[in-house]
């Protein structure tokens, strides 16, 4: 561990206790008795308000009220900090509404030696989504959908929500249990539990126009959720063989959540199998549209006749 890493653990030890000795110091950390008296006279020297007890019990504590002095960051810890900042843009991730101070406010923390590192990784490095001749510009809106911060917020609280969605230009409401909130893609996309259907469900955040709690009343426990979803079987209901024309098309875009299963060690054939619920139009567009994007190179061994009828009235649409 390096010192300047070492001194900021140690400080954070020492703020969260009344006393402590040199010996704690030294087994908590790993350390000489000369190594634990220089760091903590470096400690001292920062501000730190450490009062010394003499005697065979002795040690040292903190002066009550006293304040923690400012994080120190290493330069590589600025860089890492300030790349994982501009990774962020174009995600659409949730309380970044004031990106600009954010960034100001970083800036504030360093020296202008550090300043000048960021400035130019910030004319070196590009992401995804960025413009290559103007990296200012972004392909998509830096904030995400207005609901997913007004969902997260009844998530930090309660998993049990009453949702309304706008599907096929009608609302719908579900009664679900969430079990993960998650971005694929530059998509938000809610997995829960569906508690009148008692079935899993996938359902994006950009159809979302409310969310509520859900009554507790009418609440299934979450050991009983779970041992629903234990003894549920996955009926996979379209299952293709994919070529390494079609698994290139996937890696570029897969909107739902399902995975390849390689069938050779170059990973040019792969099998995907994943169940359509074939009683929502929308979802059932939806997979017609991604099966034209994969492209020729697939084999579909199992369809739902009403993916395979979609299909075939688009190649009727093109042929006209």
């Amino acid at each position: 561990m390096k010192k300047v890493e070492r001194i900021n653990i140690i400080m954070r030890y020492i703020n969260n206790r009344a006393h402590f000795t040199l010996t704690e110091i030294m087994r908590e950390f790993n350390i000489s008795r000369s190594t634990a008296i220089r760091d903590i006279r470096e400690i001292e020297a920062l501000g730190m308000p450490l009062v010394a007890e003499v005697g065979r019990d002795g040690g040292y504590s903190v002066m009550r009220n006293s304040v923690l002095p400012v994080v120190r960051f290493t330069d590589n810890e600025v860089k890492a900090l300030f790349i994982a900042f501009m990774a962020t843009r174009n995600g659409q991730l949730p309380y970044l509404t004031s990106r600009q101070s954010l960034t100001e406010k970083l800036l504030a923390l360093i020296s202008e030696n550090q300043q000048e590192d960021l400035v130019l990784l910030n004319q070196i490095l590009l992401f995804e989504g960025t413009h290559p001749g103007n990296p200012d510009l972004l392909d998509l809106s830096d904030l995400p959908h207005p609901m997913l911060e007004k969902l997260i917020r009844l998530l930090l609280v309660d998993r049990y929500l009453r949702i309304t969605c706008l599907e096929e230009q009608q609302n719908i409401f579900y009664s679900v249990y969430l079990l993960r909130l998650y971005q694929e893609k530059s998509l938000w996309l809610i997995e829960a539990f569906d508690l009148d259907a008692s079935r899993k469900r996938m359902i994006p955040v950009d159809q979302l126009t409310d969310v509520i709690p859900y009554p507790e009343s009418k609440r299934l426990s979450v050991k009983k959720i779970h041992e629903k979803l234990s003894k549920q079987h996955v009926n996979n209901n379209l299952v293709l063989e994919l070529g390494p024309r079609a698994i290139a098309q996937y890696r570029k875009y897969h909107p739902f959540r399902v995975a390849l299963a390689y069938t050779n060690p170059y990973q040019t054939t792969a099998i995907l199998k994943m169940d359509i619920e074939v009683n929502r139009p929308e979802e059932v567009k939806e997979v017609t549209n991604w099966l034209l994007f994969l492209g020729n190179d697939l084999k579909m061994k199992e369809v739902p006749e009403e993916v395979r009828a979609e299909l075939q009235a688009r190649i009727d649409l093109y042929q006209l």
